[in-house]
């Protein structure tokens, strides 16, 4: 398969300091991708730089054009979704208005990615005309990923999507990413939790320190190198 995402010697960081050090990836269309490792291993430090929200030094393609000198809202204009750890809704905004302010396409075609979304958290469905602040946080992590999804993404980068949801609202959130997967919807997935993360992709890669420790199909990684990944 052809990389739709190349990061090739990537490194950044915040303040001086890099969190990445030389760091080099590739997510293919359609692919699933675990990004694992320890808290400060690099990996939302990782996300943040594909969609230029921290400066990076290193060749970033995505579907083959250069992402060096492009914001961010141009990025996400020509494919890449992100949801952010701690979900970030509009807590003043309706669960519908949350929705739609996020949306690229034309009126029409947004009611339509509106309706789509629903069709994939009924839970907000029921719920659109409710503030966000009302939902669960298992909900907010679904709308937090419909509004991604409004930008109709070819690439979608999670950060700690399970964190600080019960295990029946993780579950219910990573059933939901393997639909996304499954239609066709290449992902980049940053989480802590290894089984659920494992479970969801068919590729892994380990940071340790800012740096790729092993990458490779999930059946081939030893349990050795992931646990070294996540306690050295």
């Amino acid at each position: 398969m052809s990389a739709l995402l190349s990061i090739t010697g990537v490194s950044a960081g915040y303040g001086g300091a890099d969190a990445l050090d030389g760091v080099s990836l590739t997510v293919a269309a359609g692919e699933t991708v675990a990004l694992l490792g320890a808290n400060g291993a690099g990996k939302s430090t990782l996300l943040k730089a594909v969609l230029g929200l921290v400066p990076a030094r290193g060749e970033l393609r995505f579907d083959g054009a250069d992402l060096g000198g492009l914001a961010t809202e141009a990025r996400v204009r020509r494919g890449i979704g992100y949801v952010p750890e701690g979900r970030r809704v509009f807590p003043g905004m309706s669960v519908r208005d949350n929705l739609e302010v996020a949306g690229l396409a034309a009126a029409r075609d947004r009611a339509e990615d509106v309706e789509r979304v629903f069709a994939l958290f009924p839970d907000l469905a029921r719920k659109s005309r409710d503030s966000a602040w009302r939902l669960s946080g298992g909900q907010q992590q679904m709308l937090s990923l419909g509004r991604a999804l409004m930008g109709r993404p070819r690439l979608l980068l999670l950060d700690e999507p399970s964190l600080g949801l019960s295990p029946k609202l993780a579950d219910e959130v990573f059933a939901a990413i393997r639909h996304i997967a499954a239609a066709g919807t290449a992902v980049l997935l940053a989480e802590q939790s290894a089984a659920r993360a494992l479970s969801a992709a068919p590729r892994a890669v380990l940071l340790r320190l800012g740096r790729v420790v092993a990458d490779g199909p999930v059946a081939a990684l030893s349990e050795e190198a992931v646990r070294d990944a996540f306690f050295g």
